[in-house]
């Protein structure tokens, strides 16, 4: 299958659930899958435009996303894993980080990744063995060589406690780092990596959808992902360290595990 026609077809749905997101906004219902883990009508809609549209090109294609979507049908090989709203709490209170992620699996391979943030009109890319892009110009990290130099970004679990390691580990890098976020979107900090504006980002609460688009995206721009314990990493393993590569990844990873 042609690469370049699966990727517009990613990026076309990218921007049909982008569309439903911005559509919803300040119209939509708020309910929590747990505590304080949101979901809203636009999530829904989003991921709605986003199937139909895949489905229209290739019917015999599985799916698996973030809203209740799991299609097994098909032996085509491919996969396609889809989160129609990273950053659903940022949604719902109006801060603009947030983003539709699509990527595709062939034969358990990462092939292709695709994320949009419909309130910069960004379009993150990339195709495996082409790079990655950003609005069709080719991307790359910082050469950034240390932590008292570097931007980074950690995901929390949602509802989390003090006494949660997370914490722990936030709190060892917090007076390493020259500053330390919590932004609330796995596929646009993947991105942010990608793309030099911040250094590195973890997390140990990921799920496929969330990083699946993301982690191609880094890996293409010259990025290095890891899980946090050692230099294995799946989709499936809920623990990813993504760097810009330098030494900043060993010192991150010596930090996050004592």
């Amino acid at each position: 299958m042609h690469s370049t026609e699966l990727l517009e077809v990613a990026e076309t749905a990218a921007r049909k659930g982008a569309k439903c997101l911005q559509d919803w906004v300040n119209e939509f219902r708020v309910s929590e899958k747990g505590r304080a883990d949101l979901v809203t009508d636009a999530d829904f809609a989003s991921q709605k435009a986003i199937v139909e549209h895949i489905t229209t090109h290739y019917p015999d294609h599985k799916m698996l996303g973030e809203e209740g979507l799991t299609r097994h049908e098909g032996d085509s090989g491919y996969r396609w894993v889809i989160d129609p709203l990273d950053g659903t709490s940022n949604y719902v209170h109006g801060f603009p980080y947030y983003c539709v992620s699509i990527g595709l699996e062939y034969q358990g391979d990462l092939i292709l990744g695709v994320v949009y943030d419909p309130n910069r009109d960004e379009l993150f890319s990339a195709l495996e063995g082409h790079g990655a892009k950003l609005n069709g110009t080719p991307i790359s990290p910082s050469r950034i060589p240390s932590m008292d130099q570097a931007m980074l970004v950690a995901s929390l679990p949602v509802g989390t406690n003090g006494r949660d390691v997370s914490i722990d580990r936030f709190l060892k890098v917090l007076p390493a780092a020259q500053t330390l976020q919590r932004t609330g979107s796995a596929a646009l900090n993947l991105c942010y990596v990608s793309a030099g504006r911040i250094e590195g980002y973890w997390s140990s609460n990921l799920k496929p959808w969330d990083m699946a688009a993301g982690v191609l995206i880094c890996r293409e721009a010259g990025g290095l992902v890891t899980s946090i314990e050692d230099a294995s990493f799946t989709i499936e393993n809920p623990s990813i360290l993504a760097t810009n590569g330098t030494d900043i990844h060993s010192d991150l990873q010596s930090l996050l595990t004592t």
